[in-house]
């Protein structure tokens, strides 16, 4: 029932705004999670893939020529790739199993994916972004530093080498939106603050 006074030409009555405006916010948090459960695993496999075809290229990554040999264990930029994409793998595919198990989210689980995917997202982008550096190093040279352009004696290295690269990069995307997802996941379990939750709102009457 609702409870109004006619005041001075005002009329006070109790809003069920906040209430239509909870249920609401509720609906659409579960509509949005079972939309989720669907596709978070395999938005988490496919940078898995990702990962493990970056790290796979690099790993074979050498080259032998008249003047020398170059792997990409001679780089230490290359082998922090290796790394962070061994680690961003493993990952993916444990929190991909995770995801997927029929259970509801704890709130412990969203803050636990919510932090990892942002560190795992800044591991990974540092790995592409000095390699890139390096890859310009080894493109261009630098006298310098007396580093000298090696592509034009080890193309193949070269053109694996930024096949790895840009395959990382495609990996840092996907994990942006990776931790788009779980930010979603982990700020849709609290309510949305409510200003006029059980006090009186005036409304204006209007006399014809």
């Amino acid at each position: 029932m609702e409870k109004s006074n006619n005041i001075g030409g005002a009329v006070t009555a109790s809003s069920p705004l906040p209430m239509m405006g909870s249920r609401a916010h509720q609906e659409i948090n579960e509509d949005g999670n079972a939309a989720l459960r669907t596709v978070e695993p395999i938005a988490r496999l496919v940078p898995m893939a990702l990962c493990v075809a970056a790290l796979v290229l690099m790993l074979k990554n050498s080259e032998t020529s008249d003047f020398g040999s170059l792997s990409y264990s001679d780089l230490g930029a290359f082998r922090y790739l290796v790394h962070a994409n061994g680690i961003c793998a493993g990952y993916s595919l444990l929190s991909a199993i995770i995801a997927a198990m029929p259970r509801p989210s704890t709130m412990s689980q969203a803050w636990t994916f919510f932090f990892l995917d942002q560190l795992l997202t800044y591991l990974i982008l540092a790995a592409g972004a000095v390699s890139t550096e390096v890859l310009y190093l080894e493109r261009k040279g630098d006298l310098a530093i007396t580093w000298s352009a090696v592509c034009g004696s080890f193309g193949g290295f070269c053109h694996k080498a930024i096949a790895s690269v840009i395959i990382t990069f495609v990996a840092v995307a996907c994990y942006v939106v990776l931790s788009l997802i779980s930010s979603y996941k982990l700020f849709s379990k609290y309510d949305a603050p409510i200003a006029c939750s059980g006090k009186n709102i005036e409304v204006a009457a209007f006399h014809g």
